[in-house]
């Protein structure tokens, strides 16, 4: 088998759109989707916006009988199941029976679902408590109902690490298929958009209190004051080239070239944290240099210590104004582990297209960071993006992915 990761697939469910296409379409229009919540009333709470997923209705997709025993963000990653299978023409069922694995990242697993059950157990007894709240809640769900709704009997995996678990899903699937695995569906559809949900991400201290959508969530900008959670993420379709071309796959969106992940030191010991010994392991792994990458897509926390701090990496790898930085997940919000994978599907997007997608509601860009942010939509010859994402409680990982040619 080759060493080459290829993207063949790509299913996401976003706030930005159902589906890769309308996600793009709006991302490149720069259409926010970050407003009030809806799904719960935030009205007693500090802070009540979010990017929610309009117009998904998962009766419109999946099976009644799932219905009772999934939550919210479980139904959302089974429908971008489908669609990253359909789009990669692939039929599991023609696969041999341990052909295709799964690795998918959640920080908050099915936090709706058990809410709820939990308001049964003490509103209304033990006995009105669902049987299947003894999986659905778990931050692992979506592999095992992803694996069995299409009979992947693979390598299996399930990683917690917040923001960056998008990407470290990807580094797995990567790992299985250098192992000889031939085929991997891997990502993260993450965000937990109720009560119980929305008091994990008040914890953080780092949410923001701004009440206009077009001012609460601004990375490296001179009015940052925190970042708005939101909901949904892409799976991915990913194959070794080889087995890709054997099957006649005869198209894909690009290649995963590098991914490192490193753990920042503990709080208040005086080091840095470790940002940029990932993003260069990454380009190392790749066999790139800092010239050779078009395109950052930056973690972008929303606060002025995170966003000085990636600032710093960036300026030390590329120099001032070195690369073009773009944060698209300000139209979306932060949404936990399935923002990176969708920052992944975005970047192949642009890889594709040769645009590079704006960073919306960043006005007053802080000049100290020497960036050179992209704010509007930028036509660039595109080979390659570096995707950066960092997780609550230490957690770095980076991606380098190559265009289709």
């Amino acid at each position: 088998m080759s060493a080459d990761t290829v993207v063949t697939g790509l299913g996401v469910v976003a706030p930005t759109g159902l589906g890769h296409e309308e996600h793009w379409a709006n991302t490149l229009r720069g259409a926010s989707a970050i407003g009030p919540v809806t799904r719960f009333d935030a009205a007693r709470y500090p802070s009540g916006l979010a990017g929610e997923v309009p117009g998904f209705a998962p009766e419109e997709h999946l099976p009644s009988r799932l219905l009772p025993q999934t939550d919210h963000m479980t139904r959302m990653a089974l429908v971008a199941s489908d669609w990253a299978l359909a789009d990669a023409a692939v039929d599991p069922a023609a696969l041999p029976e341990y052909g295709m694995g799964v690795v998918t990242a959640a920080s908050a697993g099915g936090f709706e679902f058990g809410h709820r059950e939990l308001q049964n157990l003490w509103g209304r007894g033990p006995a009105h408590v669902s049987a299947y709240q003894s999986f659905a809640w778990f931050y692992a769900v979506n592999t095992g109902q992803v694996s069995i709704r299409h009979g992947l009997r693979g390598p299996a995996g399930a990683l917690v690490t917040e923001q960056a678990g998008g990407l470290d899903a990807l580094g797995q699937a990567r790992r299985d298929l250098r192992r000889g695995r031939p085929m991997v569906l891997a990502g993260a559809v993450d965000g937990s958009p109720c009560p119980w949900g929305w008091v994990a991400q008040l914890s953080t201290g780092r949410m923001s209190g701004e009440t206009d959508p077009a001012a609460a969530y601004r990375p490296f900008d001179t009015g940052a004051d925190g970042y708005v959670p939101g909901e949904g993420g892409a799976l991915l379709v990913l194959e070794d080239e080889e087995s890709a071309r054997a099957r006649g796959a005869t198209r894909w969106y690009g290649r995963i070239v590098g991914y490192a992940a490193t753990f920042d030191p503990p709080p208040g010991s005086g080091r840095p944290p470790n940002l940029l010994r990932a993003a260069r392991a990454a380009l190392d792994d790749a066999g790139l240099g800092p010239e050779g990458i078009d395109v950052v897509f930056a973690d972008a926390a929303g606060t002025r210590e995170e966003d000085a701090a990636e600032a710093d990496a960036l300026r030390t790898l590329f120099g001032p104004h070195g690369v073009p930085v773009t944060a698209p997940k300000t139209m979306t919000g932060r949404l936990s582990a399935g923002g990176s994978a969708l920052d992944v599907a975005t970047a192949l997007l642009a890889l594709r297209e040769g645009v590079i997608p704006p960073t919306v509601n960043v006005g007053r860009p802080l000049p100290g960071h020497t960036l050179d942010l992209v704010t509007a939509p930028r036509r660039a010859p595109l080979a390659a993006a570096l995707v950066l994402a960092r997780g609550r409680g230490g957690f770095n990982s980076a991606v380098v992915l190559t265009g289709p040619h």
